[in-house]
């Protein structure tokens, strides 16, 4: 396979990840899809759709992984929870949407993960480095 044609292959799983991302949104807020489904697409479309990630790209290897393989992986489980012609249905709104939508819902769940970790090592910090009573 040459160069050109797997940079091409590349972009256009990018392509279909951000649709599926998109299709997911709406898959969570559609009242046609099972319980167990909506629950998914919401959080892996939540977290894609979040303008922070859980572990920030700039960590050398880790801060990619979540955009590697745990979104594309989270995708894969929600699209086959939702039945296939609602997500065919939710794909082509997607395809049709002008503008990607954002998720303040993810925003706040990862901050707040942050900050619970944050919460947590410091803690952690002060039961070593203070003095016992």
């Amino acid at each position: 396979m040459t160069s050109p044609d797997r940079l091409q292959r590349t972009k256009q799983w990018a392509r279909q990840i951000q649709r599926d991302v998109v299709a997911l949104w709406f898959a969570a807020r559609d009242p046609r899809t099972p319980l167990s489904a909506k629950f998914v697409a919401g959080a892996v479309a939540a977290y894609a759709l979040s303008p922070v990630d859980l572990i920030p790209d700039f960590i050398p290897v880790l801060g990619y992984i979540d955009d590697l393989v745990i979104v594309p992986l989270g995708i894969l489980l929600a699209v086959r929870l939702v039945p296939p012609t609602l997500m065919h249905e939710f794909r082509d709104r997607a395809t049709a949407l002008e503008e990607r939508p954002s998720s303040r819902g993810g925003l706040v769940a990862i901050l707040c993960i942050w900050l619970a970790a944050a919460a947590l090592a410091g803690w952690a910090v002060w039961r070593v480095v203070s003095p016992e009573s």
